[in-house]
């Protein structure tokens, strides 16, 4: 009777302390995002306070470029839109509508809300930038851990010029090359607009050949690392199938620094995204945001700005948080 009693006393001791460990690994995983998020705000109160001064500074204005209107007409529309106004008072007025979800309305596409453009255009430049980031995953990962496996081999270099020259060419040329002999010369792709599948192929190819090249180099450099230590080794004295090592050991370990990737790799999708959209005429986030620098429409540039910022902190915080499940050595402070 004595022991069972002991024996009970035991598990719930070791019930209570596990508890008491899922509760604050709980409450650190909370603090952690907490702290980020407020770090994100004031990022994104910094990058927009700077982009609402520094558009201001560009010379003429959203309506000095229409010669069809009046001198009087202009004053007239800058009256509407507050833009008679001190800077420092427009610069308060738009936080304090912007802090209850009223972007404005833009300026130079007449009756159309700034959140209702995005809304509009984010989900086609979110489906291009998507299956461009899959895309790069599932091809750079491979050509990464291939190249370690065969380091010094003629796989390996092929692959290191691949990365290379995916590194150094810029998007625009890719876009480039891509329309002209996929498009023009073999006539085998549509070179604009994005209304059925084969649209996706060039621009998902332009917008992918960059990250794919750089996960590549990442992976091989990372795989190199993790084949050389002792654990590699041990785990090979065992006896494990190769197949085993590689994917339950070092694949787990060397795909780290390509997760760590992940947050700059949305932020170059939805950056990158801005010239393939213009080029291949693609009715994205990407396009708008560049027609609105064009013709200096504020509201549109403003609003564009604070989501992309908002979303890329958001990217950057999950991805902090996946270190975790990939690597439990990793902790959150």
């Amino acid at each position: 009777m004595y022991l069972y009693v002991c024996i009970k006393y035991r598990q719930n001791t070791l019930i209570t302390q596990n508890d008491k460990e899922i509760r604050k690994g709980e409450d650190i995983v909370l603090k952690y995002i907490i702290k980020r998020l407020i770090f994100g705000l004031v990022t994104i109160f910094i990058v927009s306070t700077l982009t609402f001064f520094l558009m201001q500074q560009v010379p003429g204005g959203p309506f000095a470029a229409d010669k069809s209107i009046s001198k009087a007409a202009q004053k007239a529309l800058e009256v509407k839109y507050g833009l008679d106004k001190p800077i420092t008072v427009q610069y308060v007025n738009y936080f304090k509508n912007a802090l209850h979800g009223d972007f404005g309305i833009s300026i130079k596409q007449r009756g159309r809300d700034v959140a209702q453009i995005i809304s509009s255009k984010f989900p086609v430049s979110a489906r291009v930038g998507g299956i461009s980031i899959i895309l790069s995953l599932l091809i750079g990962v491979p050509l990464g851990s291939i190249a370690a496996l065969n380091r010094g081999k003629i796989l390996d270099r092929l692959i290191i010029i691949f990365a290379t020259l995916g590194i150094a060419v810029p998007s625009f040329v890719i876009c480039t090359i891509l329309m002209y002999i996929l498009g023009v010369k073999l006539e085998l792709l549509p070179t604009y607009g994005l209304t059925s599948p084969l649209h996706y192929i060039m621009p998902v190819m332009a917008l992918s050949f960059y990250p794919t090249a750089y996960i590549a180099r990442q992976m091989r450099s990372s795989m190199l690392d993790v084949l050389g230590q002792d654990y590699m080794r041990t785990a090979r004295a065992k006896g494990l199938s190769e197949n085993v090592i590689l994917f339950k050991h070092a694949l787990r370990n060397a795909i780290l620094p390509i997760v760590t990737y992940m947050g700059p790799l949305v932020a170059y999708t939805l950056v990158g995204s801005f010239v393939v959209e213009k080029i291949f005429t693609i009715p994205g986030l990407g396009g708008e945001f560049v027609s609105s620098v064009i013709n200096q429409d504020y509201t549109v540039i403003m609003g564009t700005t604070i989501f992309l910022a908002a979303l890329i902190i958001v990217m950057n915080v999950l991805v902090d948080i996946a270190y975790t499940i990939i690597d439990p050595r990793i902790k959150l402070k």
